[in-house]
């Protein structure tokens, strides 16, 4: 990311190359916040996204598997980091790019479905279809995420989920066929866009995010069963 950047919805295109897959987002300065705030807080925001209210929003973060994919976005204008979270350093590779006013900022494309975060539960569709637009929004106050767990049928999703609110992580895990960070972590009042390409079938969407006691928000009800069409 680099160059002039005007705000209104832009397009981004991740390669991935060299690793399985990469963890990009994108994170926005608060006014008057400053890029050495951000940097100083990045290493209890990795343990908290909360941490870092009052310094940045995160207003992307997704999964982005090896070769090309890509979101869309609406850019405010501001300073903004770009950086991959999918690393175990200290300081995640970054680049720093600043988005100024536009007269007339282009529009989104019109999304088929949303599916949105909230304390604590989702909103949106339970059906989405493979080659669809799809919304990913946040209307909480926390942090949440949209995390896909596969299962190979509905009973088997059912129990992923019922699982998930017991607190039984291992348990459902050991029942997924699979898994797709859709939204890995956005602050309130967020969203993004992406192509769903995910393989139709059944599948529990979570949020693995903890509360400042410790509990896991799947525990909280953060747990959906929904289905992916051809």
């Amino acid at each position: 990311v680099g160059g002039t950047l005007k705000s209104g919805a832009v397009h981004v295109v991740f390669k991935v190359t060299g690793e399985a897959a990469g963890g990009p987002g994108f994170a926005r300065l608060d006014p008057g916040a400053t890029l050495s705030q951000l940097f100083a807080a990045l290493p209890a925001a990795a343990q908290d996204p909360n941490n870092l209210y009052g310094i940045a929003q995160i207003v992307m973060s997704t999964e982005a598997d090896k070769g090309t994919s890509s979101v869309y976005l609406d850019l405010a204008p501001g300073t903004y980091v770009a950086l991959d979270l999918a690393t175990a350093a200290k300081t995640p590779p970054l680049t720093v790019f600043t988005v100024w006013p536009s007269s007339h900022p282009a529009g989104m494309p019109k999304a088929g479905a949303t599916i949105s975060t909230r304390e604590f539960g989702f909103t949106g569709a339970a059906k989405i279809y493979d080659g669809q637009t799809v919304q990913w929004a946040n209307a909480g106050f926390l942090v949440h995420m949209i995390q896909g767990i596969e299962a190979p049928n509905l009973a088997t999703a059912e129990k992923i989920a019922a699982d998930l609110k017991a607190g039984h992580d291992n348990a459902a895990g050991a029942l997924a066929t699979g898994q797709y960070g859709w939204d890995g972590a956005l602050s309130h009042g967020q969203s993004f866009e992406s192509v769903v390409t995910q393989k139709p079938g059944y599948w529990v969407i979570a949020c693995f995010m903890d509360t400042q006691d410790g509990r896991e928000h799947t525990t909280l009800g953060m747990e959906k069963v929904i289905q992916i069409l051809k």
